[in-house]
This record gives structure tokens, sequence and C-alpha cells, in this order.
């Protein structure tokens, strides 16, 4: 497996625990990641508008666990 394709399966595994409980999460407005549903702030982009919408949450893991990652997250930072 590449390193792309463990990507991916990476977070098709991800996807598949917030589509079980997607309570449990919300998406933030400002970068459209998905974040635990107790978080104020992203810890990605630091918005703090989120839609929590367990809907919204499941079309959101479905659709980031089918691409690659394109934001900046905290690690990239380092």
């Amino acid at each position: 497996m590449t390193k792309d394709n463990t990507a991916l399966a990476d977070r098709a595994k991800r996807a598949r625990r917030i589509i079980k409980n997607p309570n449990l999460y919300k998406v933030c407005f400002g970068c459209e990641s998905i974040v635990a549903s107790k978080v104020n702030i992203c810890p990605n982009c630091h918005a703090y508008h989120f839609e929590e919408n367990e809907d919204f949450v499941i079309h959101q893991a479905r659709v980031l666990s089918t691409r690659e990652q394109n934001s900046v997250v905290a690690n990239d930072l380092l």
C-alpha cells in the first residue's frame, strides 16, 4: 500500500467512526474539518462557528473520506 493509499484508508476508518456516532462531532464552518463536539475553537483554523446537525456531519465525513487531506492542521506547523 502506498503512502497515499494508507492516508485514504486512515481517513475512511475515521469516517466510519464518525458516521457511527455523529452526535460526538461537529463540522467547522471555517475549514470544513470535523472536530469533537466538545471543542469551542477549531484546532485547525481557530474558527468558532460549527454545524452540529448529525446528517451534515455524516455527509462531511463521507466527503472527506474520499479525498486527500488538503487543509493545514496543527501538526503541519511544528
